[in-house]
């Protein structure tokens, strides 16, 4: 009978952890953020590229790296945003279905722009008339990315034939977008030759998550970024080039960027709660990080960072 009992109380336990986790994996898929690429604007593999990188993609040792994007998902509403339009928009959300509730929702519910430089911005021409002929998606820009899609083509006549609805955006002006979300944008110095740069601080209930696809060097900033990763829950930060040998022949000064490198450095003091928010992303076709079985890789992941994954969620 006392074995019987046990037995009897293992079982229920079981079925209590079985149904605890059940119930965190409902909540878990309500709201969260997808990461939907994490390459430059490019791209990889990139065109024209011989060297050895993306070579590797072409006789099939490694796959293609979509371009940045993070999808910022409410299930709970039927809603989700787009932080960045890419060119790989179309296989973007085709991916993003597998994660939605509502199925065949390829039109998001509103898509947030950090700046004018081909892989952020470029994938609004397949919202218009030649493909997906959308109607109304509240496009969110910063006043110099609006001036610049109101005054040039193709983009002006996705907002005349009404594809794409405007709405300014103000430097760490805090808009509501549900019940559930936050979202801040805060300008960075970045190559604006046709727009300012921002990130964002994206914020639900629960967490914090802060997005920098592109920023010159943390020096040039104005705000300190330690401090802002002590104050948010996960961090994508610019992490374009590991090091600055990674464009021989080329003056890296052009586009610059801090190095993987350099932020490891500027950040290597953190404890280690904090390093562990930070998530490199936006990868250039040379950088180490895109291949998982590289020492680079290996390096940063036992120095306590992490480098972005297309397809990793991030339960808010």
């Amino acid at each position: 009978m006392k074995y019987f009992l046990t037995i009897l109380l293992v079982l229920f336990c079981s079925f209590l952890f079985s149904f605890h986790k059940k119930e965190n994996a409902k909540q878990a898929a309500e709201q969260f953020i997808q990461v939907l690429g994490i390459a430059q604007d490019a791209g990889y593999p990139q065109i024209g590229c011989t060297k050895e990188c993306c070579k590797n993609y072409w006789i099939g040792k490694e796959t293609k790296k979509h371009v940045s994007s993070l999808a910022l998902v409410d299930n709970e509403t039927n809603e989700y945003w787009l932080f960045d339009a890419t060119p790989d928009i179309t296989e973007q959300l085709q991916q993003l279905q597998n994660s939605l509730k509502n199925k065949n929702q390829f039109t998001p519910t509103g898509i947030f722009l950090t700046h004018a430089h081909i892989g952020h911005y470029t994938g609004l021409m397949y919202v218009g008339r030649e493909a997906m002929n959308a109607k109304l998606i509240p496009v969110y820009a910063m006043p110099k990315m609006k001036i610049f899609l109101e005054n040039n083509g193709p983009w002006n006549q996705l907002i005349s034939l009404q594809n794409i609805d405007l709405k300014p955006l103000q430097n760490e002006n805090t808009i509501t977008l549900n019940k559930n979300f936050l979202v801040t944008p805060i300008q960075v110095p970045h190559r604006d030759e046709y727009s300012e740069t921002v990130g964002f601080i994206i914020q639900s209930k629960k967490k914090k998550v802060l997005y920098i696809p592109d920023i010159d060097k943390w020096e040039k900033w104005n705000k300190n970024i330690i401090t802002i990763i002590k104050n948010v829950d996960i961090a994508f930060i610019d992490g374009t080039f590991y090091s600055n040998n990674e464009l021989p022949g080329r003056n890296i000064n052009e586009v610059p960027h801090p190095f993987i490198k350099e932020s490891i450095k500027k950040f290597g003091e953190l404890p280690v709660l904090e390093k562990s928010k930070i998530y490199f992303i936006h990868f250039n076709h040379t950088n180490p990080l895109l291949r998982k079985n590289s020492d680079e890789h290996e390096s940063i992941i036992h120095k306590g960072f992490h480098a972005a994954e297309e397809g990793m969620i991030i339960d808010l």
